[in-house]
């Protein structure tokens, strides 16, 4: 023990933390033999540094989370002040930030949702929204979409549609998927000019053959995120809506990712006016700061569980300390301004996307909104076949500018708090490695 604090104080060079982290602890999603981590030892606003000094330019907000940026002040603080007080009670018991934090969730939700169940993160929201979907309408059939990702529990894999849910299998039962409106790349063969949104009409044919009356609720994420940035058409989401009032089914809206200004709004669904009747979401509700995930039920989905035993239940449900750091994010998401900013600059990064578009041959298409945007790349535009970016991912991290991507799709989820100029320093440098390595494999 004494070595460790002795280690600790003295601090680790960067081979000695990657060598440590790899030799006793496990990397998520990943081959554990072929991690490279970056051994972070600070960070700053977009940006943080690694234990050599080297500062990266964070393009990726980390996991899509950071959306206040690194180490804000205001949300430190209330994280110290409240661990000060008082850091963790039993779930049973009513603390002051969570109450404040449940009423503050009420006023900012669209609609009439009103009470939420506090988790850790996005795969427990998920997970019990499930649970109060199926307690109250007493219906056990999911509705979810192939190209999703809900986490990575039990029930949320069995959510999932895309390769992770594959390798677990069995998962949950009752979940049954359908097909995505994935504009670029249309299951059905149209392109956005001839679109005949059989991406809605599709979901319908699904509850006809599954039987409405055994589906409890359809769980979309508010744009889809991991699998690749879809944002779907302007109709979508409000079509989703009718079909799921005219069958009784619940209406789930996934804002782990897409919530909390991404998109510039509050929640995704914002921009398309829909009152789901749950929202789950996690992530940008403390910027990452502390965990936290929150599950927002429709005020007669709460009142349903006035007289009816909840069988849902967490040991950190309502973490104090959690709670009072989720308060400050919003907070500094009112007085900051920051999703007028991810309005504003999203704007512009949607215009310089634009640009690499026309000037490259190898981006096959450009999705955006907010500050949430992928870059989809492709050997020809003709056929559409995929393009391999490890080459451009490996030149941005190598030159300071930290991205992620799912298969051939380049994410640029930046903090929220980006400014232009700091924008221009990741779009430049993603310019030069599309001249550089992505179009020399054009065909």
């Amino acid at each position: 023990m004494a070595k460790v604090v002795e280690e600790t104080r003295k601090g680790l060079t960067a081979s000695e933390i990657v060598d440590m982290n790899k030799e006793y602890t496990f990397f998520s999603w990943s081959v554990q033999g072929q991690t490279n981590p970056i051994p972070v030892t600070k960070a700053d606003g977009v940006y943080f540094w690694d234990a050599d000094g080297k500062r990266y330019l964070d393009f990726a907000s980390q996991l899509v989370n950071t959306n206040v940026g690194h180490q804000n002040p205001k949300v430190v603080k209330a994280i110290q002040d409240q661990a000060a007080q008082l850091t963790f009670v039993a779930p049973g018991m009513a603390t002051e930030p969570r109450g404040l934090l449940g009423k503050k969730l009420a006023e900012i939700t669209p609609g009439d949702l009103k009470k939420t169940f506090f988790a850790l993160g996005g795969a427990e929201a998920n997970e019990n929204a499930v649970k109060l979907a199926r307690f109250y309408t007493g219906r056990h059939k999911i509705l979810a979409r192939y190209r999703s990702y809900h986490g990575a529990t039990h029930g949320a894999l069995a959510l999932t549609g895309d390769y992770r849910r594959i390798p677990v299998e069995h998962t949950m039962t009752g979940v049954v998927h359908f097909l995505d409106p994935y504009c670029y790349r249309c299951p059905f063969g149209w392109t956005r000019e001839t679109c005949h949104r059989e991406c809605i009409s599709h979901v319908e044919e699904v509850i006809q053959y599954e039987g409405p009356d055994q589906i409890a609720a359809i769980i979309l994420e508010g744009v889809t995120g991991t699998n690749g940035l879809i944002i779907p058409p302007d109709d979508y989401w409000p079509r989703i809506r009718e079909i799921c009032d005219k069958y009784g089914i619940l209406l789930i809206s996934d804002e782990v990712m897409s919530g909390w200004g991404r998109t510039g709004e509050w929640f995704a669904v914002d921009n398309w006016n829909v009152v789901p009747d749950i929202i789950t979401t996690a992530k940008g509700i403390t910027s990452g700061y502390v965990p936290l995930g929150a599950v927002i039920v429709r005020e007669k989905i709460a009142k349903f569980f006035d007289d009816k035993y909840l069988f849902a239940g967490l040991t950190y449900n309502g973490h104090a300390l959690a709670c009072a750091a989720a308060l400050a994010t919003i907070e500094v998401y009112e007085e900051e301004k920051i999703f007028e900013n991810s309005k504003k600059i999203g704007k512009y990064l949607g215009k310089r996307l634009e640009e690499l578009k026309t000037k490259h041959p190898s981006v096959g298409d450009v999705r955006y909104i907010g500050l949430f945007s992928g870059i989809e790349f492709v050997k020809n535009r003709q056929t559409k076949e995929p393009l391999d970016l490890t080459p451009l991912k490996n030149f941005l991290v190598s030159n300071g500018v930290y991205v992620f991507n799912f298969k051939n799709i380049l994410f640029v989820v930046p903090p929220l708090i980006i400014n232009e100029q700091q924008l221009d320093e990741g779009l430049n440098l993603i310019d030069e490695g599309l001249s550089e390595f992505m179009d020399k494999m054009v065909n």
